[in-house]
């Protein structure tokens, strides 16, 4: 077979690819990838190491070049040799690969590689990998450690996500350090009043802290924490204020006119029977309760009309049956405190009430109908 006839060995074409993964060139000194060329590369990372000087990606880029030299030296005139640097984004995740995939593409679509050898200033860069291994085959690894090690950029890493986190994160934030200020800021309180007053601080301290922190946890434990958060814009808003005060009037009254029956039944309990006493506290703190109840369903219709729900007529109907209860209640206490006396009294109060909620519903549900634009239109 003639000379010129045979077969002339195939060319190998090796990419030496430094990898910038967060685009510390572009960021930090403007330059736009991919770079492609020896001396494009060098006055790069020349013009990189002027903006950072402790920048790692530009020693990667000059072991890019050294390497890319010397594989011109030591190997035959059938190896061709080209460098390149691609760069991702700061953003990382997803952003990143997609546009080292791109860039990447790019240089092999213009170089057209056998072989890859990828040059990292690190381990991070190493996640693309898979990427361009698919594409490439990847000969070698050069990774340039400069001002750290693997070990100390994952740590230093960790640490600063969880850190950021933890500041950051009002999940995480309010435990790690909203408690911990809780407890400082008591502790400060109980050191100022020691100046005054001499007690053991240590023991206060102790006991202040343990009940703070048990309070804390049984509200993280039944979600506590939550309920009162989706509850406090309720009570602030001007329907929940007054529910609010109504119910703390009226609960007032109800206590008020327990106490005074009570304290006036109390001299003369060993003379009564059990039926008798109760007689007697119920005819005695019958009209205050009565009263302190209507005030805190009075409160609700307000606050009702003001919301435009449509539970003010219902509330209505409850007013008035609790108003007439009254006179049930009060019937009722006659005969727990005379036996004796006849129950007519009783039972027809009680017939009076239900005649009149069964009349006053029909009403309440045709006056409903006829405001029904009104209730609608909610805030």
């Amino acid at each position: 077979m003639p000379a010129e006839e045979e077969r002339k060995p195939e060319e190998e074409r090796i990419l030496v690819l430094c990898v910038d993964r967060d685009n510390d060139i572009g960021r930090k000194a403007s330059i736009r990838t991919p770079i492609i060329g020896k001396k494009e590369i060098i006055e790069a990372a020349i013009k990189l190491l002027l903006a950072d000087p402790e920048e790692a990606d530009a020693n990667a880029m000059f072991e890019a070049v050294r390497i890319c030299e010397s594989l011109e030296r030591g190997h035959p005139s059938n190896v061709s040799c080209q460098v390149a640097t691609i760069a991702g984004s700061e953003l990382g995740g997803i952003a990143a690969d997609r546009k080292i995939v791109s860039e990447f593409n790019e240089v092999i679509r213009e170089f057209k590689p056998t072989s890859l050898i990828l040059v990292t200033d690190g381990y991070a860069d190493e996640d693309i990998l898979p990427l361009m291994q698919s594409r490439v085959p990847i000969s070698s690894i050069r990774r340039v450690i400069v001002k750290h090690s693997k070990s100390i950029e994952e740590t230093a890493a960790i640490f600063s996500r969880y850190l950021r986190k933890i500041l950051e994160d009002p999940k995480y934030s309010r435990i790690v350090l909203g408690l911990p200020g809780i407890l400082f800021v008591m502790l400060g309180i109980l050191s100022f009043l020691a100046i005054f007053v001499k007690y053991d601080i240590g023991t206060w301290a102790w006991i202040m802290g343990l009940l703070i922190v048990g309070f804390y946890l049984i509200g993280k434990g039944y979600g506590l924490d939550k309920k009162i958060a989706s509850i406090l814009p309720r009570i602030f808003s001007p329907h929940g204020l007054i529910i609010g005060f109504s119910l703390i009037f009226g609960l007032l009254l109800i206590a008020i006119g327990l106490y005074q029956s009570i304290s006036q039944v109390m001299p003369s309990i060993k003379f009564l029977s059990l039926a008798e006493a109760a007689g007697m506290v119920i005819s005695a703190s019958i009209s205050i309760v009565v009263s302190g109840v209507s005030i805190i369903l009075l409160g609700r219709v307000l606050a009702h009309l003001l919301a435009r729900d449509y539970r003010f007529w219902r509330t209505i109907v409850l007013i008035v049956a609790c108003a007439w209860s009254w006179k049930i209640f009060d019937e009722a206490a006659k005969i727990l405190i005379n036996p004796t006396l006849p129950i007519d009294g009783l039972v027809a109060s009680i017939v009076i009430g239900i005649a009149i909620v069964t009349i006053l519903i029909p009403v309440v549900h045709f006056l409903g109908k006829k405001y029904r634009d009104f209730f609608s239109m909610k805030d």
